[in-house]
């Protein structure tokens, strides 16, 4: 079976065709900075590496050029061949705590819950049903980032806040990314042989979250009712103090839905630093001298460094710190910075083993009381497995 696996970031697109059960990968390939300027996808086949620079206005434009490429490189014949579409969906609320087959009420669910993931489901959304337009006869599978999450003590998703607000409304911490913490959790299982296991999970990219995580089961999560919360993140301003909002709504004379986007698409790297919400444009301001740009960087590692200090004394002390996502896989003077602050908790960087990009490596010293690890994320294999499951017993 042909599983077309799809991975859509705030600003990036990754996508994967397998050959399942396999997990045979037939090509891959990656959309970068989708909605900035400088736009261009890289092809991986036979070895071989393509890079093409293109315009990336919006998401549609990059799952459209996707789906030629596979027509282009010879992947497919016809878009027949393609059995299975997984789909990466951001939001499933309390409704779903596993991946599902795409029918119109799960369409119907996930434009509801647009609103709790403005950056994400809409793209995700856009996502299937180009998908199911162009390939009619293939099934169509979300699976969501909070269903991992469902394991949290009510302790850790219930906020402090009027009960009913919960009851009635649903308003309670979800967290996100939890496809990419369910991977990286069980690939540091395989590489330590162990399930018993204290895991800080740190999913570092244009969005991010850190998850504690004991037994393969989550504790808590740093994001939360939204994927604008904990991190300061791209475009995200993460946790900020709430009164900030009626505040500057009266003083600026903006509506509120002027301030929840600017929060959103104009906060975080790009909000500080006034340049860019891509941590590679930080990094190059950063070496200019530019000094919002450090700020920027600053106040990310310390947010960073807070959450994990604090998962630490949640789980009684960690096994192993995981670091994962663009920024987490590939930005080795942010990592560094990061660990080498956690050496009061025993935690001590291989500065050697830390100058990796994009390779699974382990990065503190032998002494160290935690270990430390680079684990390249896969989402797109976990969202081919579900998908392969589901589409497979579907038609025992």
């Amino acid at each position: 079976m042909i599983v077309l696996s799809v991975n859509a970031g705030s600003s990036s697109l990754k996508f994967t065709a397998y050959k399942m059960p396999e997990e045979e990968v037939l090509i891959s390939g990656t959309f970068e900075r989708i909605g900035i300027d400088g736009g261009f996808y890289t092809i991986k086949i036979n070895g071989e590496k393509i890079k093409k620079e293109k315009d990336l206005p919006n998401h549609e434009v990059a799952v459209n050029t996707l789906l030629d490429e596979l027509l282009l490189n010879k992947v497919i014949k016809s878009f027949d061949e393609i059995e299975a579409i997984g789909h990466r969906v951001v939001h499933g609320g309390e409704k779903y705590t596993k991946s599902v087959i795409v029918d119109d009420e799960v369409k119907k669910a996930i434009r509801d819950l647009s609103d709790l993931a403005p950056l994400h489901n809409p793209a995700n959304l856009m996502g299937i049903e180009t998908f199911c337009k162009l390939l009619p006869n293939a099934k169509n599978v979300a699976v969501f980032d909070t269903a991992y999450h469902q394991t949290m003590p009510p302790s850790s998703y219930i906020y402090p806040v009027p009960y009913e607000w919960y009851t009635k409304y649903g308003v309670r911490k979800y967290g996100f990314h939890g496809t990419s913490h369910r991977y990286i959790n069980n690939k540091i299982q395989e590489i330590l042989g162990r399930k018993d296991l204290k895991v800080i999970s740190c999913h570092l990219g244009n969005g991010g979250s850190l998850t504690a995580i004991k037994d393969g089961k989550v504790i808590d999560t740093s994001l939360g009712f939204t994927p604008n919360a904990g991190l300061m993140m791209g475009t995200r301003s993460g946790g900020i103090d709430l009164n900030i909002i009626p505040y500057v709504v009266k003083k600026s004379g903006y509506n509120l839905e002027k301030i929840v986007d600017d929060l959103n698409k104009k906060s975080g790297f790009l909000g500080v630093s006034g340049i860019s919400s891509d941590a590679r444009d930080i990094d190059k301001g950063i070496a200019e001298g530019n000094t919002r740009c450090i700020l920027a960087e600053e106040i990310y590692e310390g947010k960073v460094i807070r959450y994990l200090a604090n998962y630490f004394v949640e789980l009684g002390g960690a096994d192993v710190i995981c670091f994962a996502g663009g920024i987490g896989e590939n930005a080795v003077d942010t990592r560094g910075n990061i660990v080498r602050k956690l050496e009061c908790l025993g935690v001590k960087l291989d500065e050697d083993a830390n100058k990796v990009h994009g390779e699974l490596r382990k990065i503190s010293t032998e002494d160290s009381k935690v270990l430390c690890y680079v684990i390249p994320t896969d989402e797109e294999v976990m969202i081919a497995r579900d998908t392969y499951d589901l589409v497979h017993d579907e038609r025992k």
